[in-house]
């Protein structure tokens, strides 16, 4: 089939595992990818053109939008894609819990045929405000991209991302680890190209045995939702790499997540967390660590999700998607 990728790249530094996902679509589908970037507002015009008839298809194209936030999707009308128009029309919110704020675009959704939202428990809140049928889509990460573990992880704790304050400083946290008699690892390098950052982050995941990770409802920061938690990339990438996940799990996570991926520990009592985290460190093998990994390929890969689009939207799987999701099993 024909398709089209419509990318709208937000700003920041954390979009890395959405840039691969694209990366990803484009190859197994052959499709061409149109990126625009997030300037920040749509002029009137183009959000008028949300609201103009949608045109019959000339060709049989299809479309993917995949949006950071719901209104980022304004965009494709910004770009004005719908013109030559398209057989069918799909659009994938990635941060779908900003519910407010849904773009004239996705209210009625006359160019938009099927929603796709990684929030498993925001489907009838969408469909309310949208008008539309839903669909999930949760998050995931290229599996294939990480090796098989090895014996060779020499980090016992690893801090990715941002922490509660308690976890905040790590400087404290490596002190005591050591008191613990752990190996501890800071953030790895930022970069703001988002495939260096994405090979930074594979190679620290690829060193450590646990990762330190906590919902946003107790690790906020301006750019988190306040009240409703959720997964990230570095949840989803740090299971492909075959890590334990130490910290508070996002209560949404559930039908993501499995028993064994996260361990809990408190976000506020560090002297509470240490004897769990030694005692994850002494029981830690290269076996359970490539066990981990392989839950992670059959269960939370992009191509799954790929696979799921194909049968929402009735598109053809494309032989390459197929053959790779039976290499993952």
């Amino acid at each position: 089939m024909a398709l089209d990728i419509l990318y709208v790249r937000p700003g920041g530094s954390g979009w890395g595992p959405v840039a691969e996902l694209v990366a990803l679509t484009a190859r197994v589908f052959d499709a061409r990818v149109i990126s625009v970037d997030d300037r920040g507002e749509v002029s009137r015009f183009r959000k008028a053109a949300a609201g103009l008839p949608r045109r019959k298809p000339r060709n049989e194209r299809h479309l993917l939008v995949i949006a950071a936030n719901p209104a980022l999707v304004a965009y494709a009308a910004r770009a004005q894609l719908w013109l030559p128009g398209y057989a069918t029309t799909a659009a994938w919110v990635i941060d779908s819990f900003w519910t407010d704020r849904t773009p004239r675009l996705l209210r009625g959704r006359p160019h938009i045929d099927r929603l796709f939202i990684t929030d498993s428990d925001l489907t009838d809140e969408w469909g309310a405000l949208t008008g539309g049928p839903v669909a999930v889509l949760p998050w995931g990460a290229d599996t294939a991209r990480f090796p098989d573990a090895d014996a060779l992880r020499d980090v016992d704790v690893l801090r990715l991302g941002r922490q509660p304050a308690a976890w905040s400083d790590d400087e404290q946290t490596a002190a005591d680890a050591a008191r613990a008699g752990l190996r501890f690892a800071g953030r790895p390098p930022i970069s703001s190209d988002p495939a260096e950052n994405q090979a930074n982050v594979r190679a620290a995941l690829m060193q450590a045995r646990t990762v330190l990770a906590f919902s946003n409802l107790v690790s906020p920061a301006p750019y988190t939702h306040p009240t409703r938690d959720y997964l990230t990339g570095r949840w989803m990438d740090a299971l492909a790499a075959g890590c334990l996940i130490a910290g508070t799990a996002p209560r949404a996570a559930a039908a993501t997540l499995w028993d064994g991926a996260t361990i809990e520990i408190s976000p506020t009592d560090r002297s509470a967390a240490w004897p769990l985290l030694a005692d994850a460190a002494a029981s830690w093998t290269p076996d359970r660590a490539r066990a981990q990994q392989r839950r992670a390929r059959v269960s939370i890969d992009w191509r799954l999700r790929l696979r799921a689009l194909c049968r929402e939207m009735g598109w053809n799987e494309p032989d390459t998607l197929s053959v790779e999701i039976d290499l993952l099993g």
